[in-house]
């Protein structure tokens, strides 16, 4: 458990390497997850992670607490693998996504108005766990997602950050969020049913 942000703020300003530290500990693997969403190697999003920390050293003295210290740093984050993503030619901007698009899912599959729990799926997915192997095909789900569900996806269901964090660290409209994450979470869930239809697999 980290300390709170007022501690941390403090320690990074007068540079105590043991924060840092510690910081480095707990953050850099879902930023570096975070990262590879926006660039196209592993090696990029670690070097964007790497520039992240640099800025944020150089920057600490800027910090406001408007937000919290992680979302601060998560800005910087998706800000600077957005600039590398560009470089890259992978980057499509977030506010090209139209949250009035089409549906995801065959409204079918849900419950209709006049059943009970209107809008929730008529049947759930096979109970399992996420063994070796389907380790593999949830990462190769995510891994064929538009950037932009895999960002949102990653950060609600791998990292379990809040919808509200998720808009600011990514500066994208609740309704946005709501688009992406429904969209991303649908095409994994289509991958994991086709999955067990041509393996058998169960719990």
């Amino acid at each position: 458990m980290l300390p709170a942000d007022e501690v941390l703020v403090a320690g990074l300003r007068s540079g105590d390497e043991a924060t840092f530290v510690s910081l480095l500990d707990a953050w850099s693997g879902s930023m570096i997850r975070l990262a590879r969403g926006f660039v196209s190697t592993d090696a990029s999003a670690e070097e964007v992670v790497q520039d992240t920390w640099l800025a944020v050293i150089r920057g600490i003295d800027g910090f406001r607490g408007t937000a919290s210290l992680r979302t601060w740093v998560y800005r910087i984050l998706v800000n600077t693998a957005k600039k590398r993503g560009v470089k890259e030619k992978r980057t499509v901007p977030w506010t090209s996504v139209d949250p009035d698009g089409g549906p995801t899912v065959d409204p079918s599959r849900f419950r209709g108005a006049d059943e009970g729990f209107p809008g929730h799926w008529r049947e759930f997915p096979e109970p399992w766990v996420l063994d070796g192997e389907l380790r593999q095909v949830v990462g190769r789900a995510l891994d064929d997602l538009p950037e932009r569900q895999r960002v949102v996806v990653v950060l609600r269901d791998v990292e379990g950050r809040t919808s509200e964090e998720v808009c600011a660290m990514l500066e994208i409209s609740p309704a946005n969020q709501r688009v992406l994450l429904h969209r991303g979470r649908a095409a994994v869930r289509a991958c994991l049913e086709t999955y067990f239809a041509t393996s058998g697999g169960t719990a």
